[in-house]
């Protein structure tokens, strides 16, 4: 068992289990566990007898997120608060690793399976869908709820697994969706009752560790070669910058400006309540204005 801050890993008959590990914060995204992810990934990769990855999340939730509370607060210093000049490169620098970090488990030459409960929600949602196959309980909910204001899924793994239309249908709205939605979207491969999920996953997990390894990297790469030939990295650039802009934009600024008044987890609800978000930032709600 190799030891890490932010996840646990573990190895058994032909599987290596990659365990996002802070349950108390819905295993939310700090500056350590991307990195984690990489060099998890990578013991996999390096062990003759994993024939295929499982990731999931211990506790409630698969991963709520970038943990930015204080950030948004404005009480964290570094990469993330440039101060009142912001760099674009030194943000894009930040968030293009974290998302090549995200992306080993796509790049991965052996199989991955996200097993979802909770939540996987913003920057959760990109770790999760830089899994070959999501696995969701049905009660579980996945989206992008930033693309209302301060934040562009880095990954942008929406339209490839959705196509425009129905990509388009959560990034411009915020909203989440449900296991039984995200799979008969073909956002999950399947949909089970929250009591059946380890079981479906263990099932897939068996049922792709019985084919050899060179088998599996052959497939798996000729897959991913043809996202590529679309144009996925270069997409996965656009997105990163746009990143950092919806976080600069006036509109960014307002929801930081609201999110240090009033707190994140209330800028957060009233973002994700529906409830307009002015153009070019504008005055702040009043604190005491009502969720929609």
């Amino acid at each position: 068992m190799t030891d890490f801050a932010t996840l646990k890993y573990e190895t058994s008959s032909g599987k290596a289990y990659i365990t996002l590990n802070r349950p108390d914060r819905l295993n939310a995204i700090d500056d350590r566990m991307p990195s984690e992810i990489r060099h998890a990934v990578a013991a996999a990769n390096d062990d003759d007898d994993v024939r295929v990855i499982i990731l999931q999340g211990a506790g409630t939730a698969f991963c709520a997120g970038y943990d930015l509370k204080k950030f948004a607060e404005g009480d964290l210093d570094g990469k993330w608060n440039q101060g009142p000049v912001w760099d674009p490169i030194k943000d894009f620098r930040g968030m293009k690793q974290n998302t090549d970090d995200f992306f080993t488990l796509w790049r991965s030459l052996k199989p991955t399976i996200c097993k979802v409960q909770g939540y996987a929600i913003a920057g959760g949602s990109d770790i999760a869908l830089s899994c070959d196959m999501l696995i969701m309980a049905d009660d579980a909910r996945i989206g992008y709820p930033p693309a209302r204001v301060w934040g562009c899924p880095t990954t942008a793994m929406w339209v490839y697994r959705l196509g425009a239309q129905r990509a388009k249908r959560m990034l411009l709205t915020g909203d989440t969706i449900d296991g039984v939605t995200a799979a008969d979207w073909g956002l999950a491969l399947e949909s089970v009752p929250a009591d059946e999920l380890d079981a479906a996953v263990e099932a897939l997990a068996d049922r792709i560790a019985g084919v050899p390894l060179n088998q599996l990297a052959m497939q798996k790469m000729m897959i991913n070669q043809a996202y590529d030939n679309m144009g996925l990295q270069g997409t996965q650039v656009l997105a990163t910058l746009f990143d950092g802009i919806t976080r600069h934009s006036p509109e960014g600024r307002w929801f930081k400006d609201f999110a240090e008044r009033d707190g994140f987890h209330a800028a957060v609800k009233y973002r994700d309540s529906g409830r307009k978000i002015p153009d070019g930032g504008g005055p702040l709600p009043a604190s005491d204005t009502p969720p929609r």
